[in-house]
C-alpha cells in the first residue's frame, strides 16, 4: 500500500451517470480549481460539453461520495494490513467495492468490537471444535468430541456447553461473511414487510396515526412519505414498527452458503448455528440496515420535494419596482401597516384596528387612507395569517368606495417565516429601531415586490413548503436547499447597487463575509459604476471576480454590458462583433434586429463555441432579462373568508402552497389549506404531482368535503366525477397543520413507490 495512491473517480462517475468522460473530467478539474456550479454551467459550456447545472451537481455529489469511499477504503486496508491479515484476494475485493455497505461487510470480521459470546467461547478453547463442525466431516460423534473440551476451570461444564460455545463462534463467523450478509440484506429488502402496531398509549386515544395502528406494507414498495410518517409515530411512542420476514424461506439459502452437509454427523450442529446466527445477529443487523436505507431514500425523496417547491416559490413572479403598502394583520394588537418605496426602502408605519368596535374601524379607515394618499401605492400586500382575509376584504371595499380611481391592487401574500425574519439578526441590522411586528410588515411588502430578494434572508426550512422536513437528515436538507437558493439567485441575477448582503451572499463565489464587505464599500464609497469596480472591494480578488461578475448587474453603469449576463471575459468579443457590424456597442446592446444579424460561425474559435455565442446573442436581444413570469394577483372568491363559508360542490380559485408526493395543498382564502389528492389533480392518471402543478400556480378547484371539527378540506381539480383508471378512490380529508405546509400529511397515496432507482437497491440486485 504505497503512499502515492491516487484515486480518480471520473470513470466511475461517467459510467454511473452515463455522461461523456471528457465532460466529467472537465467538471472535476474546474471544481478542484474552486469554480462554482452556476459558473461552470453558465460560462464553461464548451469545456464541459454543455452539461447543465443538474448534471454538474450530480457529478459533484458523486465525487464527494466516491472520495469518502476511497478514504474509508484506505483506512480499512491499512487496519487489516496492520493485523497481518490482508491477503491479495481480500485486498482485491476491498479495492473493487462499489459502495460503503459492501466495504463495511468485508471489514466487519476485522473490525475491533466489544466482547462477544464468540470471543468468550474462543477464550475457553472452543475454536477447534467450531472448526470441526464447520468442516462437516463424514464421520465422528459431536457429543463425544465435545466432551474432550469440558473444563470446569473454563466454565465449560459439559458437552452441551462446549457445543453451544462452538455454535456461538460459528454464528458470529456466518454473520460476518460478506456473501451471507448481502444475501440476507437482499432478502429483507425484497421480501420484508414493514409492520406497525399501536402502542398501549395510542390505543387509549385518537391520534393522527390511527391508520397505522394495524398496518403492513412491503418494504420494497412503501412510499417515502409513509415511511417517514411511521418513523414519526414511533418517535412519538404511538407506534411500534419492525421489519418481518419469512425466515424459513431464507434459512435454507444461508445453510447452502454455510456448506451444511446432511451426510455429516455434525450436520445438526451447523444447521442450528446458522439458525442462531440469523435470529440473534443477522436479522437485527439487517433490519437496522434496511430501515437505514429506507430512511436515506425517504430523506432524499422528501428533500427533492422540498427543493422543487422552494425553487418554484423563489422564482415566483415579482411585482417589481412598485410602491407597496404592507399589512401584517392582527386582531388584539391591530394591523401593522408600512409603506415601502419602489426600491423596497421603508418610509413609515401606522397601526389600524379592525376588530375592536365600529369606532375603531372607522378610525382605521381614516388612518389607512391618510397613509395611502401620502404614498400613492401601486399595491397593498396583506399577510395571509390570522385575520388576513378579513383585512383584505376591508381594505378592498374601502379603496373601492373611497379611492375608486386609484390604480392599486390588494393582494394576499404568504407570511410564512415572516415572524422568524423579524426576530433575526438580519432584520435587527436592517431596522434596529423598529418593532418586530413592523419588520414583519416590511417583509410582507417586499415579498410582493421581489419574492427571491426577500426570501433569501430566511433559513429555507422556515419557509414551510416541504414534506416531513423536520424528520429528514438536516445536513442533507440544508445542503440541498442552499443549492436551490444559490441556483435561483444566479439564474435571475443580482443588482449590485441595491442588493442586500444576504442576497449578494448567494452570488457564485461571494459568500456572507464578502457580501458584507461589498455593502460596506457601497455605503462608504457610493454606488458601483461598473463590474470592474468590484475589484476595489477589500478581499475580492480576480478568482472571485471571475466567478461572480457574470451574475451581477450594474444598470446605467459605464459599460453597457454590465447590465447583462454577458461575462466580462467576453466583452472584447462583443466589442469586436459590434465593430464588424459597423455599430457602436451601446446601440448593439438591446437591439434584437442587430443581434439576429450576427453570424455565429464567424466567431467560433479558441475557447468560444456556439453555446457561448448563442447565450451572448440572447443577452444582446434582451440584456439582463428576468427569467421569472410576469406578476398576476390571485383572486379569491368574494364572501368566502372562513372554513364555515365553504360547502360541497363550491368552485373556487386558489393558490398552490405546497406540493408533496401524495398531492397538492391549495390556499382558497379561508386560513386553512385544502388538499387536492394526487387522484384528484387531473382527468388522467398522475404519477407525480410535480408533473401537474407547482408552488405558486393558480388552480381552479371544487370542494369535495369540509370537516369543520378537524378543520380539513378535500378539493378536486378534476372536471369529471370519476377517477381515471389506475387512481385510488377519492382521498380522506386533508389534515392541514401549520397551514398544511411544513409537515406534509399522513394521508395515504394511491400509488406505491419503489426504491428501484436507489443506488443501494441497484447494488443489491447485481
Amino acid at each position: 500500500m504505497a503512499n502515492s495512491h491516487v484515486f480518480d473517480p471520473a470513470p466511475i462517475i461517467a459510467d454511473e451517470l452515463t455522461l461523456p468522460r471528457p465532460g466529467v473530467d472537465a467538471v472535476l478539474a474546474l471544481l478542484a480549481e474552486g469554480a462554482t456550479v452556476p459558473f461552470i454551467a453558465r460560462y464553461r459550456k464548451e469545456v464541459t460539453g454543455g452539461l447543465d447545472e443538474v448534471q454538474i451537481r450530480s457529478i459533484e455529489e458523486r465525487r464527494t461520495y466516491l472520495l469518502d469511499l476511497d478514504a474509508r477504503r484506505q483506512t480499512v486496508l491499512t487496519t487489516i494490513a496492520e493485523q497481518g491479515k490482508l491477503t491479495p484476494e481480500l485486498e482485491a475485493k476491498i479495492r473493487a467495492c462499489p459502495s460503503k455497505t459492501e466495504l463495511e461487510d468485508l471489514y466487519l470480521p476485522y473490525k475491533p468490537k466489544r466482547r462477544t459470546r464468540a470471543m468468550i467461547a474462543r477464550e475457553r478453547g472452543l475454536e477447534p471444535l467450531a472448526k470441526r463442525i464447520r468442516a462437516q466431516p463424514r464421520e465422528g460423534d459431536p457429543l463425544a468430541e465435545a466432551g474432550t473440551f469440558v473444563a470446569a476451570d473454563k466454565d465449560v461444564l459439559d458437552s452441551e456447553a462446549a457445543l453451544a460455545g462452538a455454535r456461538d463462534i460459528i454464528a458470529e463467523e456466518l454473520a460476518e461473511e460478506a456473501q451471507i450478509r448481502a444475501l440476507t440484506r437482499r432478502f429483507f429488502f425484497e421480501t420484508g414487510e414493514m409492520v406497525a402496531k399501536a402502542t398501549k398509549q395510542a390505543k387509549a386515544e385518537r391520534t393522527k396515526f390511527e391508520q397505522y395502528y394495524d398496518f403492513s406494507e412491503p418494504v420494497a414498495k412503501i412510499p417515502s412519505h409513509r415511511f417517514l410518517a411511521l418513523r414519526r409515530g414511533e418517535r412519538e411512542q404511538m407506534l411500534k414498527i419492525k421489519v418481518e420476514t419469512e425466515a424459513e424461506k431464507l434459512l435454507p439459502r444461508v445453510e447452502v452458503r454455510a456448506h451444511v452437509d446432511a451426510g455429516s454427523p455434525f450436520y445438526q450442529q451447523l444447521k442450528q448455528a446458522a439458525a442462531e446466527s440469523y435470529q440473534r445477529l443477522l436479522a437485527p443487523a439487517m433490519e437496522n440496515d434496511v430501515r437505514m436505507e429506507l430512511k436515506l431514500s425517504a430523506d432524499e425523496s422528501a428533500v427533492e420535494v422540498f427543493a422543487e417547491n422552494l425553487r418554484n416559490l423563489l422564482l415566483a413572479a415579482p411585482m417589481g419596482g412598485k410602491t407597496v403598502l404592507g399589512v401584517d394583520p392582527g386582531l388584539r394588537t391591530g394591523c401593522k401597516c408600512v409603506a415601502v418605496d419602489s426600491t423596497g426602502t421603508y418610509r413609515e408605519n401606522t397601526t389600524i384596528f379592525l376588530s375592536q368596535g365600529e369606532d375603531k374601524k372607522a378610525r382605521a379607515a381614516v388612518d389607512f387612507l391618510k397613509l395611502f394618499d401620502r404614498h400613492k401605492p401601486d399595491a397593498v400586500a396583506v399577510g395571509n395569517g390570522t385575520g388576513g382575509r378579513e383585512t383584505e376584504a376591508f381594505l378592498r371595499k374601502l379603496l373601492a368606495a373611497e379611492r375608486p380611481d386609484a390604480a392599486c391592487v390588494v393582494v394576499q401574500v404568504s407570511e410564512s417565516g415572516a415572524s422568524i425574519y423579524s426576530a433575526s439578526d438580519i432584520a435587527r441590522e436592517e431596522f434596529p429601531e423598529l418593532d418586530l411586528t413592523i419588520r414583519g410588515a416590511i417583509s410582507i411588502a417586499r415579498r410582493l415586490q421581489d419574492p427571491l430578494a426577500e426570501l433569501v434572508k430566511l433559513d429555507p426550512k422556515s419557509i414551510g413548503v416541504g414534506q416531513y422536513q423536520h424528520d429528514v437528515h438536516q445536513p442533507l436538507l440544508a445542503r440541498k436547499l442552499n443549492e436551490v437558493v444559490e441556483s435561483c439567485v444566479n439564474q435571475v441575477g443580482v443588482e449590485l447597487n441595491t442588493a442586500s448582503a444576504p442576497l449578494l451572499a448567494r452570488v457564485a463565489g461571494v459568500g456572507p463575509k464578502l457580501a458584507k464587505k461589498i455593502v460596506e464599500h457601497r455605503e462608504g464609497q457610493g454606488a458601483f459604476v461598473s463590474r470592474r469596480a468590484l475589484l476595489k472591494v477589500a478581499g475580492l480578488g480576480p478568482k472571485t471576480y471571475e466567478q461572480a461578475a457574470g451574475f451581477l448587474r450594474v444598470r446605467e453603469g459605464t459599460h453597457p454590458l454590465d447590465a447583462s449576463a454577458v461575462h466580462p471575459e467576453r466583452y472584447k468579443l462583443v466589442e469586436r462583433i459590434a465593430k464588424d457590424l459597423g455599430e457602436k456597442l451601446e446601440r448593439l446592446v438591446g437591439n434584437a434586429a442587430l443581434a439576429d444579424a450576427i453570424d455565429v460561425a464567424r466567431y467560433v474559435g479558441g475557447d468560444v463555441g456556439e453555446p457561448t455565442l448563442r447565450d451572448i446573442i440572447a443577452e444582446l436581444r434582451k440584456p439582463g432579462r428576468d427569467p421569472r413570469q410576469s406578476f398576476e394577483p390571485p383572486k379569491f372568491k368574494e364572501g368566502v373568508e372562513e372554513l364555515k363559508d365553504l360547502s360541497s360542490g363550491m368552485k373556487l380559485e386558489g393558490i398552490v402552497t405546497n406540493v408533496t408526493h401524495f398531492g397538492a395543498f391549495v390556499d382558497v382564502g379561508v386560513h386553512q389549506d385544502g388538499l387536492v389528492h394526487i387522484s384528484q389533480l387531473a382527468d388522467r392518471f398522475v404519477k407525480d404531482p410535480h408533473d401537474v402543478v407547482k408552488v405558486g400556480d393558480t388552480l381552479q378547484v371544487r370542494v369535495l368535503e369540509v370537516d369543520l371539527e378537524r378543520r380539513r378540506i378535500s378539493l378536486t381539480a378534476r372536471r369529471d366525477a370519476t377517477p381515471p383508471k389506475g387512481d385510488a378512490a377519492p382521498p380522506p380529508s386533508a389534515r392541514p397543520s401549520e397551514r398544511a405546509r411544513s409537515t406534509g400529511s399522513d394521508q395515504r397515496a394511491p400509488r406505491q413507490e419503489n426504491f428501484s432507482n436507489n443506488p443501494f437497491v441497484r447494488a443489491l440486485k447485481k
